[in-house]
């Protein structure tokens, strides 16, 4: 069976882009992996990032990398499915933990936010080091989509070590998502599960490092949090400087890697019409199914693998493609 990236057809009782959301990140699947080999990247002298690796038996095999979304990390339900999925199909396998979340929580004096891509960039020459004169496959999830879309736009004196890439479901515009998220009425669900991780990750900020800028723990919003946090913690003149230095729709226009963009147009968090405002260059191909939701994508039919996660499969598919740099499908 053969599935067109453009022609997702939602599961019967999962129509909704809400409902895909929803139901989408509650059921994990198999998530089972085999060892994982711990790595620990310095970004900063006080903040070190947690990376896993599963090893494949084939020297030769090609490496990716996932980086997980907001309120995520490498043990997210979608992280570990889609490891394993890879992994059985014989890929070397790096998971990536932002900066204070999952098994890195506490051991780094800043939490991450959605313009991290020195960090990503970071990662990525680990990686390179590790395993000389190799490419790197990345996939970025949800907010690290929008971080790996800003790396690839951004001017680099060094040479990208990224062979192709794929964004799904990035939030391109911060600003535009982190209002949806905040303030309307559909948002609130969500940016109650998001400030619930939040708030964790500041408290084990808080016991680590009392001496760096902490989250006061009392806002109840994303962008309450951006304001108070996010962006003078990161040096920011304010939340709109942040917002606008960091959103991916300003560095699309720049990008010659190979890369894939997957966001349904029924995505609660993304502008419907995002993509249709801004430039992009001829090396992104862009899809957009009318359902979907945020990363949700339920399928009605089951793929190849024997179930229903249809983003699973375009993912690994797009993984192992080898007839292109990574555009074909």
């Amino acid at each position: 069976m053969e599935l067109q990236y453009d022609s997702f057809e939602p599961h019967i009782l999962i129509r909704g882009g809400f409902a895909q959301t929803i139901i989408g990140s509650q059921f994990k699947g198999e998530i089972g992996l085999p060892g994982r080999k711990v790595h620990k990247v310095q970004v900063e002298k006080q903040s070190t990032l947690i990376v896993f690796e599963l090893p494949s038996e084939n020297p030769e095999a090609p490496m990716i990398l996932l980086a997980h979304g907001m309120g995520g990390c490498s043990e997210s339900g979608y992280m570990k499915r889609i490891a394993r999925k890879l992994w059985k199909r014989g890929l070397k396998v790096f998971m990536m933990n932002h900066r204070g979340s999952g098994p890195g929580m506490g051991l780094s004096q800043r939490l991450w936010n959605g313009g991290v891509s020195d960090d990503l960039g970071k990662v990525i020459e680990y990686m390179s080091e590790l395993y000389p004169n190799r490419l790197i496959d990345v996939v970025g999830f949800s907010l690290s989509g929008n971080i790996l879309l800003k790396y690839l736009g951004e001017k680099r004196s060094e040479p990208l070590r990224i062979r192709k890439a794929f964004a799904v479901s990035p939030p391109v515009d911060l600003k535009m998502s982190s209002h949806i998220i905040s303030k309307s009425r559909g948002g609130a669900v969500f940016n109650r599960y998001y400030m619930k991780q939040i708030h964790l990750q500041g408290k084990a900020l808080a016991e680590c490092f009392p001496d760096a800028r902490l989250p006061s723990g009392n806002e109840k919003t994303i962008l309450e949090f951006d304001e108070a946090y996010t962006a003078p913690a990161a040096e920011y003149k304010d939340v709109d400087d942040y917002y606008s230095k960091c959103s991916a729709k300003r560095f699309l226009d720049n990008i010659i890697i190979p890369t894939t963009i997957l966001c349904s147009e029924d995505d609660p968090f993304i502008q419907r019409d995002i993509f249709k405002s801004v430039r992009m260059s001829n090396a992104i191909e862009l899809h957009t199914p009318e359902r979907g939701g945020h990363m949700g994508y339920l399928s009605n039919k089951t793929t190849p693998w024997g179930d229903h996660r249809w983003m699973d499969f375009v993912v690994v598919d797009w993984a192992v493609d080898e007839r292109s740099e990574g555009s074909s499908f």
